[in-house]
């Protein structure tokens, strides 16, 4: 049997998954114990296979959505890591739906577990490598989400779901490792000194897990310049990343330079690259998973709730000190606030 290095086989471990994200004693796609008496709404799923015209290019979703009431309800685009699917992260989708969200988990093919599938082992490393560095994966991940949009818009026309169930002037992005690029460049993250923008004006709030670092940290002003909307950045002093150079401590650097709106960060204590996506079946599950994954439930839905439901209390409890009182010693919350908490639209 040929000797892995350590390298190849956390990479492993981190991309070689079934479909679903899952942990054995952390499950990831249960609802956390201290809200699971309280969801509101049972949660069902469909998946589409949509086709982007305009690009010739596959974009697989599966939306997670609340089986009953009128709604409408806000709509969140979830974008996945470096070789997952629309199948991971089953644990947001879930409690988000069941808290009144339509959430739509986007494939992103060429970054996708097909860049895994099939890959003899000691040609992984430089296959995850290629693919993250790949100018059209960059390119097509915040394209996906646009194109996603506008097909929720359609859904909300004339399918028997989701007609008129859909509150298109509250949508939210989210997204993981890579899917925290996607999400940042859909906020509103600017490339190439200012010459290239993915912004979609239709996202109003948006929740980078493990954020993504431009590599000229100098010009970091200017690159997140633009972002106007609130962000929730997540993220463990053990977040060094599986593939590239990105070290725990420069995930924060998103949350330092966007000045445009409310921001959040989480930072969690032990936290490492894997507490937001679950961990492989059959891998040792960490002491504080769990119990992670709980406040990332309670945190990222009190942030939706604030900002696209523009709910006062959510938005209070969030910059008064009551995510605090949750998290506890288990990690940091640090705020930006440039608008009134107490403040609301109701």
């Amino acid at each position: 049997m040929m000797k892995m290095t350590r390298l190849t086989l956390l990479l492993m471990l981190v991309f070689l998954r079934p479909g679903s994200t899952s942990v054995s004693a952390a499950d990831a796609n249960a609802v956390p114990a201290n809200e699971a008496a309280g969801v509101p709404y049972q949660v069902e799923t469909v998946k589409f296979d949509w086709v982007d015209a305009k690009r010739d290019r596959k974009v697989p979703v599966k939306i997670y959505y609340p089986k009953e009431g009128k709604g409408p309800f806000p709509v969140i685009i979830f974008s996945h890591g470096l070789g997952g699917s629309r199948d991971g992260y089953e644990y947001l989708g879930r409690y988000w739906a069941g808290h009144g969200y339509v959430s739509v988990h986007v494939q992103h093919i060429g970054s996708d577990s097909s860049v895994w599938q099939g890959v003899p082992v000691d040609e992984l490393k430089q296959a995850l490598e290629k693919a993250i560095v790949n100018p059209q994966n960059i390119r097509n991940r915040p394209l996906d989400v646009t194109f996603a949009i506008d097909q929720v818009v359609k859904l909300n026309q004339d399918d028997p779901t989701f007609k008129g169930r859909l509150d298109l002037d509250r949508i939210g992005v989210a997204g993981h490792s890579f899917g925290s690029f996607t999400t940042l460049a859909i906020a509103g993250e600017v490339f190439l000194a200012g010459s290239v923008s993915w912004a979609d004006p239709r996202v109003k709030a948006a929740i980078p897990m493990s954020p993504s670092v431009p590599r000229n940290k100098d010009q970091l002003d200017e690159s997140f310049s633009k972002i106007k909307v609130p962000c929730f950045h997540m993220t463990g002093t053990l977040d060094d990343s599986p593939v590239g150079n990105t070290k725990a401590a420069d995930r924060r650097l998103p949350f330092d330079h966007i000045n445009g709106a409310d921001q959040f960060l989480l930072t969690f204590t032990g936290g490492d690259h894997m507490v937001f996506s679950g961990r492989l079946a059959g891998e040792a599950a960490r002491e504080k998973d769990s119990q992670f994954q709980n406040l990332v439930c309670l945190g990222s839905t009190a942030f939706w709730d604030a900002y696209l439901k523009d709910d006062a209390k959510a938005k209070e409890w969030l910059a008064g000190g009551g995510f605090e009182s949750a998290l506890k010693d288990d990690g940091k919350f640090e705020k930006k606030l440039f608008s009134d908490p107490v403040k609301s639209k109701k």
